[in-house]
């Protein structure tokens, strides 16, 4: 086997060696922080939805209270003719 032969199967295995390393890479660390920032999105997107339950509760309360203030208001107004 020639000298250049020889350098370029060294060339090649270093290169098998960086891609298996990327791999490695890859599989251990990238793939697993995508997994843990996509439950941290779904753990935000549960939260939102709680927060929007909420504040649509808080919506319905305003109308009822608005409502009753209206009644009341009305109540007193008779009361008043009434005495």
């Amino acid at each position: 086997m020639t000298d250049e032969s020889k350098m370029i199967l060294e060339e090649i295995q270093k290169l098998r060696a960086d891609v298996k390393e990327i791999q490695l890479t890859l599989e251990n660390e990238t793939n697993r922080n995508i997994r843990i920032i996509a439950e941290g999105h779904l753990d935000l997107s549960r939260k939102l939805d709680e927060a929007l339950r909420v504040e649509n509760e808080k919506e319905m309360l305003m109308l009822r209270v608005t409502s009753l203030e209206n009644e009341v208001r009305r109540l007193k107004a008779k009361v008043e003719q009434i005495a």
